[in-house]
């Protein structure tokens, strides 16, 4: 009867559709690559390079503000449960305390109460004494019934606590996630331009950041550049111009970060991002600046490019995503981004989106 069997026929969806969908893998493969990191495309020029870098370097510092927003939101959101959780367990250790005393109230008028109060008054040996007593009893109960109003009282403030802790958790977890969702989006703008830059000569690769030296900015050469440019800023007269002694502080500290790296979320002392070195430079001056650009085009008097003084904030991009240290002469003191260190530039290399004077 073997012999008999039909040969077995290879169905298409055999080596053939393997075949067909290893390929379809590997298309989508490419494709992938051909999604703005620079790999399957080797022949751009160092201009088309720097023009998709700085693209990346703009959308990842659009997702740095809103990370930055976020974290704020979720710091604040977790200092508020804490807050909820504490009180909710003051007023725990009250309540229980009151039940307490009145379980003690409870128990006495139940050994107590095995008589009538007028068959107590006629065993009585001193009905005067008595008759004081069951007066002393009854403001006693009242005594008890506003015990028990407290206690109830108590019960409903603590549950309102617990209600308001389980919304701020809610909203925590909320404003966690944002911070994931923007983490993920930073790292991969910043990764696809790593990528972009290393493709290029150490020549090359330093026009396109901006720096003087060869090696993009981290040789010997970049360091006596920094140097001599934060010793040539430091000269005094500096602040000159400034309103105010804070703003002069504010832009004294700008000063003193030269030459520091861009660490997206920095607030310093060592590291900034463009709002981090904002906050920290007038935080030095004692004056509290909010945590993104978005608001802290807000935290002052708004002023004209024309009007421009050292230590006013200068905004870019129509999104008011970056911000910088006006120093005076057209220029000011910023973090550019991961390839490039607080430094002093032109407030022209950017689109101006407007300026406030903070103090």
């Amino acid at each position: 009867m073997a012999a008999h069997r039909k040969p077995r026929q290879r169905s298409f969806g055999g080596h053939k559709a393997r075949t067909a969908f290893t390929l379809a893998l590997a298309g989508a493969a490419t494709a992938t690559a051909f999604d703005g990191t620079g790999q399957a495309e080797p022949n751009l020029t160092p201009a088309q390079v720097k023009a998709k870098v700085d693209r990346l370097y703009r959308e990842a510092e659009e997702a740095t503000e809103k990370y930055n927003g976020a974290h704020e939101k979720a710091t604040a959101a977790e200092q508020r449960l804490k807050s909820l959780r504490d009180e909710a367990a003051r007023k725990e250790e009250r309540l229980n305390s009151a039940r307490a005393k009145l379980g003690s109230m409870a128990a006495a008028q139940y050994r107590d109460g095995g008589l009538g109060p007028a068959v107590q008054l006629a065993l009585s040996d001193d009905p005067d004494g008595y008759l004081d007593g069951a007066a002393f009893a009854e403001r006693a109960g009242d005594r008890q019934s506003a015990a028990v109003s407290r206690v109830r009282r108590q019960l409903r403030e603590i549950e309102q606590l617990r209600g308001s802790a389980r919304l701020e958790l809610t909203t925590l977890r909320t404003r966690q996630a944002e911070l994931k969702k923007h983490k993920t989006t930073i790292t991969g703008k910043l990764d696809a331009a790593r990528r972009l830059l290393s493709r290029l000569t150490e020549a090359d690769r330093a026009r396109v950041t901006g720096s003087t030296a060869t090696g993009g900015g981290t040789g010997t050469r970049a360091s006596r550049a920094t140097t001599g440019a934060r010793d040539t800023l430091r000269t005094p007269g500096s602040t000159a111009g400034a309103p105010t002694a804070r703003a002069a502080a504010a832009v004294s500290y700008a000063y003193s970060k030269l030459g520091s790296p861009y660490v997206w979320g920095a607030t310093g002392p060592n590291a900034f991002d463009c709002s981090g070195l904002a906050l920290a430079a007038y935080r030095s001056a004692g004056i509290s600046l909010p945590r993104t650009t978005y608001a802290q085009i807000d935290a002052g008097r708004r002023v004209s490019r024309s009007e421009l003084l050292p230590g006013d904030l200068v905004f870019f991009y129509s999104g008011i995503t970056h911000v910088g240290i006006y120093i005076g002469d057209g220029r000011m003191i910023h973090a550019p981004n991961p390839s490039a260190p607080v430094r002093v530039a032109p407030i022209s290399e950017m689109p101006f989106a407007g300026a406030t004077r903070v103090v």
